[in-house]
């Protein structure tokens, strides 16, 4: 697939992925249309920063980890090209699989793309999170998402002022997802091969989910009248 006339910064957030983001990073590189690659370490306390740099990224450290939401928003202040792509720092290899995410911008069928995952890919959680978010978002507006949390998203950069609140750590999906449809954008989920790691059911990975669903519920609750008042897209 070549996918010409477009140029994008790639935002990559990550906290503690060493042995993840340098793959991640070399299979975005083969990418003509990905301009630059930045990573903004999220006060990780391993070998992230310098796998990144190694591998041929742009790093940003920040002293204290503040969570998914705000290394987003601190790494576009430096981006520069019209697209913007978010990223998660363990997809390795199969990074590569955002090209798949480009023509329905270009052929403007969609104001943002995002990855879907496999059908049949292994999942360690109960999914209690994922229905949270896809019902949210259908409540308020209408749209029924099938990957409500995927962090692989492509947009364009000045889209991000459209979020009607900076998104707190793991809220930022679902932030951008309800806030853009409220604006009249379009969404268009893709089918990708797209690969990362799946947490389990160890008590850190649902630690993890733990952390992801009180982000979430922080930004319905800012968002509490639209999921009063529901919506139709």
């Amino acid at each position: 697939m070549m996918v010409v006339g477009m140029e994008i910064d790639v935002l990559i957030p990550a906290y503690n992925e060493s042995g993840y983001i340098g793959r991640t990073i070399a299979a975005l590189r083969k990418l003509p249309q990905v301009k630059r690659i930045l990573v903004i370490d999220d006060g990780s306390t391993d070998g992230t920063a310098a796998e990144a740099a190694a591998a041929g990224a742009e790093v940003f450290r920040l002293p204290r980890n503040g969570g998914k939401g705000a290394a987003v928003l601190y790494g576009a202040r430096f981006a520069r090209a019209p697209y913007l792509a978010l990223v998660d720092a363990d997809l390795g290899e199969s990074a590569v699989e955002l090209e798949r995410l480009l023509p329905p911008l270009l052929e403007k069928r969609a104001e943002m793309t995002v990855a879907r995952f496999p059908e049949n890919r292994r999942r360690g959680g109960l999914g209690l999170v994922k229905r949270l978010a896809a019902w949210s978002i259908r409540r308020s507006t209408g749209w029924q998402a099938q990957e409500p949390l995927s962090g692989q998203r492509v947009f364009r950069r000045e889209l991000l002022e459209l979020l009607a609140f900076p998104p707190r750590g793991f809220g930022l999906e679902l932030a951008l997802t309800m806030d853009l449809l409220q604006r009249g954008c379009r969404i268009l989920e893709v089918p990708t091969s797209m690969t990362h790691r799946d947490r389990g059911r160890r008590l850190t990975d649902f630690l993890h989910r733990g952390r992801q669903c009180a982000a979430l519920l922080q930004e319905l609750w800012r968002r509490r009248e639209r999921l009063v008042r529901g919506g139709v897209r």
